[in-house]
């Protein structure tokens, strides 16, 4: 009754028809009769305040418990209240089925044919959204049978063009962000953290986030192919040229043996040449001792031819020696018939000797490709040790960088020259010149002897420990610098807060040694014999001092910083490089009173872990396990110390003061720059001449590649022109005698029969799997480059995604963590993954914390209470209301099991977001509510009752209903 009585004050007539058995009502009456204004007016009569896909009407006819019920809802928050049984889950139901949702969702049944009502066998659902150039409505009507027939705006269609329809106008009734019926309450909770991000991504985020999301995990699937593929290619890549290594040791064996079966060959066949010229050269004496006989018959014969008497007696003599001669004839027949046929034979190898030499050039060919190829494992390996070294090129662009630091200091130097020139031109015209440096001096002494006073009431043993330095700094050999106490020169007295801050006292008191040794000694005397407590600090062995910050200083102008740590002040080398590697002074930015404005968008920033703003120090942490961002800030304290400057180089001009000196100085200043560039220069000709090697190498690799392919090729022709056939000129240098071949022969056969266990196809398949290994290592380059450039594809899209998701995941956070601090309770929304790159794994974490005695812990539908969570749950939902691109939000009896305190505050919020006229519209079903809420006037509230003894609607009169109202006041009013 109260409900009705606020609406009485409220806005436009509603009109809503229930059955006998149950009735629905506005919070305006009359509650029947009349007719039915245009639903798309607002509930201040001006239209338009309803957003597109709005639920303008709700017509249910034997649905559950309604024979027959209209519900008009108002635009913005609609408080559905009733006792329980009465049917304010139906309309819930009504609202899910109606547009197409499924039976599962609501966790009532399964079958569409349990929402009829009892004792009927069909019933509807009608229900009416609000849509720009006209409204949509949709028709269901619902059988026993479990059959649904579908109408769109009065036209028989199918559940899938209704789907599509609901789905253009965002409606989503299966997100529990979204829609949240009485069933499932319980199991928001329950959700993952994947599953509430997705359910928020598609209830607020833009329309293209989800597809985003969806489309980064099949990238990163896809990723994972590539990834497998490329490794499963280079492993098998790796076992090919394994496997050939091995092959290559018995592809060596396998010549080495053919060798050796070749050598046999030839000396088999150099045997009968042997042979051949054993009898020619006994062919050849036969020939010449006849030769002999003849010359030696005719000079018997002009000797003894006067001598007739001797005649007979020569005749004598004669006889024998002509026998001797026939059968010396006849030898010598027999030699020329034996020489004719091993002449014969020798035609015959002489032919063969063309073919021969061929073969022979063969060999030389195949000698020439061996060389080659020993030269080129040489070159490889030569190019490989070239290869081992670092790669030069840094350190050329190092040693042309410290040139063109030369050429500038000795511009300086020159400059500075000059100076002094003019400065002894004006001391001699002005005598008062000395004077002014005299003062100046006296004033940089003051401040130093300022600040040498602090040092020396603050830590007296380090007064004392310099002291001793000053008076025997020839001890030694490298630089030696007193405390940065004494030697930091802050730029501006202002910033002297934040490097005192930023710098350890043990360290500012400290003295910084350039070599270890000197170190040692310095505190041998200092600490071991004098007994005196001081620090000692080692410069880093290679400098910091020109490190660069990760980020120029231009990019974070947009937070407010002007400047980093290392910009504020001066110091030598050696101290700014130690600086530069102990305390990051190049990459500490330092901000203004923007960047304490700004401080949450700062701390997001993945490469800030130090900063400083104008008055306050800040420490970022993330943690290892959950990716959670930790800061820790300070005031800033003020300086003590370095707000008293003294520029130490300064000093040191006014103090060498004679000017002739420092004019000397330069000289040999400059002349220890010219003796420097002379080596940087021949170590970079030298450099220059290693960086060319190697394309030196690599090109007489390829020249000798290319010869080898053309010498391969030449034996290949040769092979098939002179296959089988023994080149002349081996036999040169194989033994002339049968037994030096005979033994030589048994050895090449004994070292032959050694080689066992080859195959004779390793040749082949060595050969085989050197074409396959280049294709693999091709496919392998051509794989890693498309992976690399999927890489980049998907950092695109991330960020996309990822950018736009952490605003509205902190946008989330801010209304969250808002409503709880107005209940005097802590909650935090984060966007969680384990692994930046594995985007199936994000998801949003709730915490809360209700009681200050405790912790944040992550909501969960076992850690919080059964009101604790329906809190979270709710105030989570209105976090996203204002966010919100769907039309409509249903939250159906979230508040049972809360406290009074809680379930008044949570009513407080729904009332103060839903009731914006910013946000959409909004159902907030109820069996409840407590005394003295507020209520706002954009509400709606709806009253359902239920009983025997309701009327039906056509007998209901609201002007009789009324009187009937008016006389029962009018009879308990006392006299």
């Amino acid at each position: 009754e109260h409900a009705c009585t606020m609406a009485d004050r409220s806005k436009r007539q509603r009109i809503s028809r229930a059955a006998s058995t149950s009735q629905v009502t506005n919070n305006v009456p009359p509650m029947f009769g009349g007719s039915q204004p245009d639903a798309r007016v607002a509930s201040d009569g001006e239209p338009g305040s309803f957003v597109e896909g709005s639920i303008l009407r709700i017509a249910m006819n034997n649905f559950l418990t309604y024979e027959l019920a209209v519900v008009n809802p108002g635009a913005n928050l609609n408080m559905i209240v009733g006792a329980n049984g009465t049917g304010k889950s139906s309309i819930v139901c009504a609202i899910c089925l109606g547009l197409a949702g499924k039976t599962a969702l609501l966790g009532r049944g399964d079958k569409i044919g349990l929402f009829v009502k009892r004792g009927c066998s069909r019933g509807s659902i009608e229900i009416e959204l609000y849509k720009n150039g006209g409204n949509v409505v949709i028709n269901r009507e619902i059988s026993t049978e479990n059959l649904s027939q579908w109408t769109l705006n009065g036209k028989s269609c199918s559940q899938k063009v209704v789907e599509e329809e609901v789905k253009g106008l965002q409606i989503q009734v299966s997100n529990l962000c979204q829609f949240l019926p009485q069933e499932k309450v319980g199991e928001f909770a329950k959700m993952s953290r994947i599953e509430l991000l997705e359910a928020t991504e598609k209830s607020v985020g833009p329309p293209e986030m989800y597809t985003y999301h969806c489309e980064l995990k099949n990238f990163r699937g896809r990723e994972r192919e590539l990834e497998n593929t490329v490794n499963e290619k280079a492993a098998f890549l790796e076992r090919a040229k394994q496997k050939n290594e091995s092959n290559k040791l018995d592809m060596n064996r396998y010549y080495e043996k053919k060798r050796h079966l070749d050598m046999i060959e030839l000396l088999e066949k150099k045997k009968p040449w042997v042979e051949f010229e054993a009898v020619r050269k006994e062919h050849e004496s036969v020939k010449t001792e006849r030769e002999e006989v003849k010359k030696r018959l005719s000079s018997l014969k002009q000797t003894h031819g006067p001598m007739l008497k001797k005649i007979q007696l020569i005749n004598n003599q004669l006889e024998p020696i002509e026998a001797q001669i026939k059968t010396k004839t006849f030898d010598i027949k027999e030699a020329a018939r034996k020489c004719k046929a091993r002449r014969d034979q020798l035609d015959r190898k002489q032919k063969e000797q063309a073919l021969n030499l061929k073969h022979t050039e063969k060999v030389d060919e195949e000698k020439r490709i061996a060389n080659t190829k020993t030269i080129i494992d040489d070159l490889q390996k030569e190019l490989a040790t070239v290869g081992e070294q670092p790669d030069v090129a840094p350190r050329i662009d190092a040693i042309s960088v410290e040139l063109r630091g030369h050429q500038e200091e000795r511009a300086r130097l020159d400059g500075e020259k000059s100076d002094i020139r003019r400065e002894k031109d004006n001391m001699g015209l002005c005598p008062c010149a000395r004077t002014v440096f005299t003062r100046r001096l006296n004033d940089m002494n003051n401040m130093m002897k300022a600040k040498e006073d602090k040092l020396k009431v603050r830590h007296k043993d380090t007064f004392t420990a310099i002291q001793w330095l000053r008076q025997n700094r020839q001890l030694f050999s490298g630089n030696v610098h007193e405390p940065m106490l004494l030697v930091l020169n802050v730029k501006d007295p202002r910033f002297a807060k934040y490097v005192e801050t930023h710098i350890a006292f043990n360290d500012l008191r400290g003295f910084l040694f350039e070599k270890r040794e000197d170190m040692e000694a310095f505190m041998k005397e200092v600490r071991d014999k004098l007994k005196l407590r001081v620090n000692s600090i080692l410069a880093p062995a290679v400098s910091c001092a020109n490190k660069q910050p990760s980020r120029p200083i231009e990019s974070l102008k947009r937070f407010g910083f002007y400047s980093y740590l290392r910009e504020m002040f001066d110091a030598p080398t050696d101290v700014v490089s130690y600086l530069c590697h102990q305390y990051n002074v190049h990459d500490v930015p330092v901000g203004t009173a923007q960047t304490k404005a700004m401080i949450n968008k700062v701390i997001e920033e993945p490469y800030l872990k130090l900063i400083y703003t104008a008055e306050e120090r800040y420490v970022v942490k993330k943690s290892m396990y959950s990716n959670h961002v930790s800061t820790n800030n300070s005031q800033l304290r003020p300086s003590k110390f370095l707000t008293i400057s003294v520029d130490a180089e300064e000093k040191e001009v006014v103090c060498r003061g004679d000017l002739d000196e420092r004019l000397a100085g330069l000289r040999e200043n400059f002349s220890i720059l010219e003796g420097r560039d002379n080596e940087l220069r021949n170590e970079k000709k030298g450099l220059l001449e290693q960086k060319g090697k190697k394309r030196q190498l690599e090109q007489k690799i390829m020249n000798r590649m290319n010869s080898c392919v053309l010498c391969e090729c030449s034996v290949h022709w040769f092979s098939e022109e002179s296959q089988g056939l023994v080149s002349v000129q081996a036999f040169s240098t194989l033994p002339d005698t049968m037994e030096e071949l005979d033994a030589l022969l048994n050895e090449e056969c004994s070292r032959a029969e050694g080689f066992t266990g080859i195959r004779e196809n390793v040749v082949e398949e060595y050969n085989r799997r050197e074409v396959e290994i280049q294709n693999l290592e091709e496919e392998l380059g051509d794989l890693s480059e498309a992976l690399t450039t999927y890489r980049m594809n998907m950092s695109e899209a991330k960020e996309r995604w990822l950018n736009p998701l952490r605003t509205l995941i902190c946008q989330i956070n801010e209304r969250f963590g808002e409503y709880f601090r107005s209940m005097q309770c802590v909650g935090e929304v984060d966007l969680h993954s384990e692994k930046e790159e594995e985007y199936d794994k994000y998801g949003i974490r709730i915490r809360v914390k209700f009681h200050n005695s405790t912790e944040l812990h992550e909501l969960t539908a076992h850690h919080q209470s059964g009101g604790e969570r329906s809190v979270s749950t709710m105030l989570y939902l209105m976090a996203l209301q204002e966010l919100n691109r769907c039309p409509f939000r249903v939250v159906d009896e979230i508040n049972q099991g809360m406290d009074p305190i809680n379930e008044r505050r949570v009513f407080n919020i729904v009332v103060r977001t839903a009731c914006k006229e910013t946000t959409s519209q909004y159902f907030f079903i109820t069996p409840k509510l407590l005394q003295d809420l507020q209520y706002a006037e954009e509400m709606t509230v709806l009253c359902i009752h239920n009983g025997p003894q309701m009327l039906s609607p056509g007998d209901w009169d609201e002007k009789a209903f009324l009187r009937r109202i008016a006389r029962r006041k009018k009879r308990t009013k006392p006299e």
